[in-house]
């Protein structure tokens, strides 16, 4: 990093705090258009498919787009052109970015097996990092990372952006906040469901993608591929080797709405988390032992209804039919919030008896506003890495409703019932089921500590 930008950071973290409150609009640190070159901020991208070149895009104002890194060649060459035109470096290893002294912020958008690894070495070396959401594979991993992440004090945002769509989202947050639902019995995550495939065949991977790279963590697999369907890329969601289905996929971004409310209706902060989660689900190969028996197609599940009991009763229910989105069920009322709409009787209320000013502030952790949506979580990261403010999606309360996404899964791939002990993060009970909380590493990707 050049002298000038290491001091507008330093600088900027010192007065941010004092000089920059709460407001809607552009900010002082996070202009529409940057006075200087030393204002942007540069950028490493690791995974450079269409989830990192979107981001990025979003960000573009702020930053400067320095290094690439894939393991397949023709994401990065894709990604330089449309991001730096093709003035970044590309690299097949990550770790040559993490190396870099110019380059303090790194974006991580690979599939999701390959989220925790960079993730823990990137916070280790000293970089602050965006990462796409879910942020882990397993439970055990959030542990990891929570403890990496309190060690080193970096700052880390997960891409759960629906905590920055200030109209929707956040709105119906600080409404359950300021009580105008009431005591909340229900909560519904409405995530889809998962599609399903013939045996798709193994062939020979392109030559421009390291195959065991991609791989990396995973156990040793034949690349498949035919026309759509894959094992790679943007189908890697659909096998639990890679990740956790439509569970942890949508599941990340709803499940998180739903237990932000609860937690802002103080119903969720003495336990932590649910006692017990179970329900139905439906896979579209056989399971043994909660493992597919057939590797050659599609295997997370296609339908389900899992529910998460929590103190009192209190009911999260994920399911894969109804309209997407979030329902929010208190003794004044319900609310249903999704990407395109928020409504509901409460909601209509308000028209007579609006919010206060600083509702959506105050759940909003006070941090500056800028847009809405994507930029908008973009904005606040970039905001946070200046100020070493605790951004809106940090990793603690990111696990902690991905956690619930995590017992999910494990539920439906055994087919029953799961007791939770949130405090100390542990399944009661079921043995079996407790030594699926983590999954090993291949040899030569483990995750380095030192």
């Amino acid at each position: 990093m050049s002298p000038s930008r290491r001091q507008f950071l330093s600088a900027t973290s010192l007065v941010a705090a004092a000089t920059v409150p709460y407001f809607q609009g552009p900010s002082r640190l996070l202009g529409a258009e940057p006075t200087s070159k030393n204002d942007r901020v540069a950028i490493g991208l690791i995974g450079a498919g269409g989830m990192g070149v979107g981001n990025l895009r979003a960000a573009s104002k702020w930053i400067d787009v320095m290094a690439i890194a894939d393991a397949d060649a023709r994401h990065a060459s894709a990604a330089n052109q449309k991001l730096s035109g093709g003035k970044a470096a590309e690299y097949a290893d990550y770790r040559e970015i993490l190396d870099r002294k110019d380059i303090d912020v790194l974006h991580i958008a690979t599939p999701d097996h390959w989220h925790t690894k960079p993730l823990i070495e990137a916070m280790r070396a000293g970089k602050d990092v965006y990462c796409e959401k879910p942020l882990t594979l397993t439970i055990d991993e959030g542990k990891l990372i929570r403890k990496v992440q309190q060690e080193t004090g970096r700052i880390v945002q997960v891409g759960t952006q629906q905590r920055s769509q200030f109209k929707l989202f956040v709105k119906a947050i600080a409404m359950v906040a300021e009580g105008r639902l009431g005591k909340i019995k229900k909560v519904t995550a409405a995530i889809g469901g998962a599609p399903s495939c013939d045996a798709i065949p193994a062939v020979e991977p392109p030559k421009e993608l390291d195959w065991d790279r991609w791989l990396g963590p995973a156990p040793v697999a034949d690349y498949r591929s035919s026309g759509r369907q894959s094992n790679c890329h943007g189908t890697f969601r659909w096998w639990y080797e890679y990740s956790g289905g439509k569970l942890t996929d949508w599941g990340a971004h709803h499940v998180d709405i739903s237990v932000w409310a609860l937690e802002q209706a103080g119903q969720a902060a003495e336990q932590g988390g649910p006692l017990r989660l179970g329900g139905t689900a439906t896979h579209p190969v056989a399971f043994r032992d909660g493992m597919p028996v057939e590797r050659d197609r599609y295997n997370t599940a296609t339908a389900f209804e899992l529910t998460a009991t929590y103190p009192g009763d209190v009911e999260l229910v994920i399911r894969h039919d109804t309209d997407n989105g979030v329902t929010i069920e208190g003794e004044k009322g319900r609310i249903f919030v999704n990407r395109g709409k928020l409504v509901g009787a409460p909601v209509e209320a308000l028209a007579d008896d609006p919010l206060p000013e600083d509702a959506i502030a105050k759940v909003y952790k006070n941090l500056p506003m800028v847009g809405d949506g994507r930029g908008a979580h973009w904005a606040t990261f970039l905001h946070c890495v200046k100020t070493r403010q605790e951004p809106i999606s940090d990793v603690h309360s990111h696990m902690r409703a991905l956690n619930i996404c995590h017992l999910a899964g494990i539920s439906a791939r055994l087919g029953r019932e799961v007791a939770w002990d949130a405090k100390a993060e542990q399944i009661t009970g079921d043995e079996q089921a407790n030594a699926m909380l983590a999954r090993p590493y291949r040899k030569g990707y483990e995750i380095e500590m030192g």
